[in-house]
Order: structure tokens, then C-alpha cells, then sequence
């Protein structure tokens, strides 16, 4: 596929890829305490007009399991943006790696910056929820990279340190760690925590080609943009699903808990 070229290229959109790989319990079977709802944060995308493109990303989310053990859940999904900024991706359910389980496509998200809405479409249940729509914080992060002074500084409890460059599928990238610090008790902690994370930019298509977080409460999380083209996609992504029922919570937003 094509490498993209034009420059002012940019990425991230606020993502939630499904991480229940397990199957739902029975009814018939009582309610247990405790447990946590898995959701892993993903790229962000901003919806620059006249930059459209294809691109599909790989991730992988290592979490820390007893006894130096890890689990490894991995899933790839493509994301679409056309010449009108509107934004087509897909959220497949994060599975064992090298497991038997196969993703599946879970929601269909449809974002476009000139009616300002948002749709959610949940593939299995054949409902889309529409939202308002405002990228303020996508377009924020798509300002350019800039240079740390003496490459590198420190913020309290944050080290800031440019990596060089390093060209990744054909496109030169300049690479940026950030290494921050929890003291003790903070998070009722018994130890010192640190998390690392680590970007490889490029500046000509202000995309991040490869993103790595590593932290005790994140476990270890890699996203990987491939198959990256600039292509004016299928006009008919950004309609939604025929079959579908749509609530508008636009005047009645959902509570979060």
C-alpha cells in the first residue's frame, strides 16, 4: 500500500478496545464481588480535512500476572479518514495471543467534525448511540513535536528525553521517552512505581507510528500503525449500518460509573 507523504498527517482519537475474551457468566449463576471491567485506551484520531488515508493498527497489552508471569492480549483494527475529516473505525475484541479465541468485531464508530456527531454502533446488538461530537483535545494533539532543550529535562517527578530518529516503515520518526515517578503512598503504594512511555513521531505526517507504555498499573501496552496509505476511502463507511436502531443521547447523555 501506498506510503502517505502530504504532510500535516495526524493521529489519535480516544479509543476503548473491548478486553473481555471470556465468556459472560450464566444467569443462573449468583453474583460474585469484586472483578474489573478491562478497557484499554488506543490512538487518537484528529479529523484534519484533506489529509485522507487508510491505515490498519496492531495492538498488543501485556498485564502483569502473579508470580512473574504475564497474560498477552492483541487484536488489529482498521481506521479510515476522508477528505472531509470524517473518521470510520472499527473496535475488535482484544484475545489470547497465539489463542484459539478469534476477534470479533465488536462497535463501528462513525465521527464527523462538520455535523459534530459521533455514532457507536454495537455490532451484535444492532444499536448505534449517537453522541455530540467536539475534537477539541484531538486537534490539541496534533501540534507538532518539538525539541527537548538539551535533550533532556527534568519536571519533578518527570524525565523528558528526546531518542534520535529512526525510520519505520519507509518514514523517518523522531523518538521521545517519558519516565515518570510515584513515591510511596501516593497510590497507596508500599513501593516506588515508575511508568515509561516511549514515541516514535514523525514529523512530516504528525502520526505516532509506534507508541509504548509501560507501567506496574498498565501492564505493558504496543500500538503499531501498518498498512498506512493515503487513499480517499468508500463514501459509504461513514453512513450507518442499514438494520440499525439509533438512540440520540445527545440531549440525554449516558451516566459513566
Amino acid at each position: 500500500m501506498r506510503t502517505l507523504t502530504s504532510g500535516a498527517f495526524c493521529f489519535f482519537f480516544a479509543v476503548a478496545l473491548l478486553a473481555q475474551t471470556y465468556e459472560a457468566p450464566r444467569a443462573t449463576q449468583p453474583a460474585q464481588d469484586g472483578g474489573v471491567r478491562a478497557v484499554l485506551e488506543s490512538i487518537v484520531i484528529p479529523p484534519i480535512p484533506n489529509h485522507p488515508f487508510s491505515a490498519t493498527l496492531d495492538s498488543e497489552w501485556v498485564q502483569y500476572a502473579g508470580e512473574g508471569g504475564t497474560i498477552t492480549l492483541v487484536n488489529e483494527r482498521p481506521i479510515v479518514r476522508d477528505s472531509k475529516g470524517r473518521i470510520y473505525q472499527e473496535r475488535w475484541a482484544l484475545v489470547p495471543k497465539f489463542g484459539k479465541v478469534k476477534s470479533q468485531k465488536m462497535i463501528i464508530q462513525i465521527a464527523d467534525p462538520n455535523q459534530h456527531t459521533l455514532y457507536s454502533c454495537a455490532t451484535f446488538r444492532k444499536i448505534c448511540e449517537l453522541e455530540t461530537y467536539d475534537p477539541t483535545h484531538e486537534l490539541a494533539a496534533a501540534a507538532p513535536r518539538k525539541p527537548v532543550p538539551n535533550g533532556s529535562m527534568v519536571r519533578d517527578q518527570l524525565t523528558i528525553e528526546d531518542l534520535g530518529t529512526r525510520t519505520i516503515a519507509g518514514v523517518e520518526t523522531v523518538g521521545r521517552r517519558e519516565t515518570s515517578a510515584i513515591d510511596v503512598g501516593v497510590m497507596g503504594n508500599d513501593q516506588p512505581l515508575k511508568s515509561v512511555d516511549e514515541t516514535w513521531h514523525s514529523q512530516e505526517l504528525a502520526i505516532n507510528l509506534l507508541s509504548l507504555r509501560n507501567g506496574p498499573m498498565i501492564g505493558k501496552q504496543t500500538f503499531t500503525i501498518t498498512d498506512l496509505g493515503a487513499v480517499e476511502p468508500d463514501p459509504e463507511l461513514f453512513k450507518v449500518p442499514e438494520g440499525y436502531q439509533i438512540r440520540d443521547l445527545r440531549n440525554n447523555p449516558p451516566i459513566f460509573w
